[in-house]
């Protein structure tokens, strides 16, 4: 596998195996995959729960409209 990296990346994954926390960029990146992967798992838990609940709540008397325009 190959993977490409910005110079903004690579200089963070540098910086943070120099600060001690991590021995090498490895487990720089495997940690970031598995906060990732928490972060997302969370993100879509939250976004089903949001979705049950409004199908589970009662319906609204707004428009599409008027609900479109109270989010502007």
């Amino acid at each position: 596998m190959n993977i490409s990296f910005t110079k903004k990346q690579e200089d963070y994954i540098l910086d943070q195996v120099a600060s001690g926390d991590y021995q090498n960029n490895s487990e720089v990146v495997r940690d970031a995959l598995r906060l990732h992967k928490l972060y997302r798992d969370k993100v879509l838990e939250d976004l089903k729960k949001a979705i049950e609940e409004g199908w589970d709540g009662p319906d609204s008397k707004m428009t599409m409209a008027e609900i479109i325009a109270s989010k502007m």
